[in-house]
């Protein structure tokens, strides 16, 4: 399982091993990781599992479709080159290491 790193706007840190395809945001509410809500459940709807994603990781994601970069738009703290909704990015072998670090609210 890879190792996801959950980082806090106070850089509290939670390094969790997340199982492959589940969601950023699923390892995140099962393991009761703050400062990630996912009201929608993980479909796009509500952006409220937005992440900046350290940018040297940038590369190792699969693109965001339109949907996704369409919520973006809609987050409670500004959007930025490296803001993903955690909820699109699915955990895979070739994301050991992935760094989010989390907005201070997402509401």
């Amino acid at each position: 399982m890879p190792l996801i790193h959950y980082v806090a706007a106070d850089g509290t840190r939670s390094s969790l091993d997340i199982e492959d395809g589940t969601s950023v945001m699923q390892g995140a509410v099962f393991n009761g990781v703050e400062g990630i809500v996912g009201e929608c459940g993980g479909n796009a709807m509500c952006a409220t599992c937005h992440v900046y994603v350290d940018e040297r990781d940038l590369d190792r994601l699969e693109a965001m479709d339109e949907l996704e970069n369409e919520m973006l738009d809609a987050t409670a703290r500004p959007r930025r080159v490296n803001s993903r909704l955690s909820c699109q990015i699915k955990v895979s072998a070739e994301l050991e290491g992935l760094i989010v670090n989390m907005p201070d609210s997402q509401y």
